[in-house]
């Protein structure tokens, strides 16, 4: 159990620190940050998600830098970011800041995606993330976060950026989806 593997672990155990504030009423009142009113407990659980979204870079650059990554991380690391993303993006819907059906294609797709992953590793590949996934990443970070945030800043311009931003990540959630099964369907098509 190394150090980025910790951190990796660290970030599931996040996600329902994260929930509670997002999804319990605290009583703790309101808070009015560059244009956007929200209550405190929402600011809590968006900072908390967001310190947890860090981490995943953290424990990537601290495993590649120091040699730690192992076949453990491979697996923890991509499972706890699907499943903070997961946990965001229903709380949004819950909370009436995303349409159901933009969640559901985003997450589908996180399952299609480590179905391929699994399937292919049993047939000795590794799918490494492509740009398009690195992308895809961001774009929802930073969707959910502005949603999180009530579009904090934006909001002074009655910009609905975590809308925008939201519709993009859709965009490139779809289409990294494609081009993961469109790369690798050679591999798939031969698997037993």
């Amino acid at each position: 159990m190394n150090i980025p593997n910790q951190i990796t672990i660290s970030r599931i155990l996040l996600i329902p620190i994260f929930m509670a504030f997002m999804l319990v009423d605290f009583g703790w009142g309101n808070i009015t940050l560059l244009g956007a009113t929200m209550p405190v407990a929402h600011l809590v659980g968006a900072l908390i998600f967001l310190f947890a979204s860090a981490t995943d870079w953290v424990d990537g650059y601290y495993a590649r830098k120091y040699n730690l990554v192992t076949t453990f991380g491979k697996f923890l690391d991509p499972l706890a970011d699907k499943l903070l993303v997961s946990a965001a993006l229903i709380i949004l819907v819950e909370l009436g800041f995303a349409p159901a059906w933009v969640v559901i294609l985003i997450i589908s797709r996180e399952f299609a995606v480590t179905g391929l992953r699994l399937v292919l590793a049993g047939e000795g590949e590794v799918v490494a993330a492509g740009n398009l996934g690195k992308i895809k990443t961001v774009t929802q970070i930073v969707a959910i976060a502005a949603l999180l945030l009530y579009n904090i800043g934006f909001a002074l311009v009655g910009i609905p950026f975590g809308e925008i931003m939201l519709y993009i990540a859709l965009i490139f959630t779809v289409w990294s989806g494609w081009d993961y099964f469109y790369v690798n369907r050679k591999g798939l098509m031969t698997s037993k």
